[in-house]
């Protein structure tokens, strides 16, 4: 029987999350889909959006804006 509060039954989604130092694929351009949202929150929050961004740095940008403008809650 497996243990009910396990972070692979769902209980806790925060715990399956990897940080994005991590990723095997952290250090490649950011896919489209983190691109467009990306700069939809920079317009948003006033700010630009680097050109130079990885995956893993776009990853961390995007938690950042959304923080600041209260979306993704």
């Amino acid at each position: 029987m497996a243990d009910r509060n396990s972070s692979t039954d769902g209980a806790n989604p925060q715990a399956a999350i990897k940080d994005p130092d991590e990723w095997v694929t952290g250090e490649e351009p950011p896919t489209a889909a983190q691109e467009s949202y990306l700069h939809t929150l920079a317009r948003e929050a006033g700010t630009e959006v680097p050109d130079d961004l990885t995956k893993a740095e776009a990853s961390r940008r995007i938690d950042e804006l959304q923080e600041e403008t209260g979306r993704g809650q």
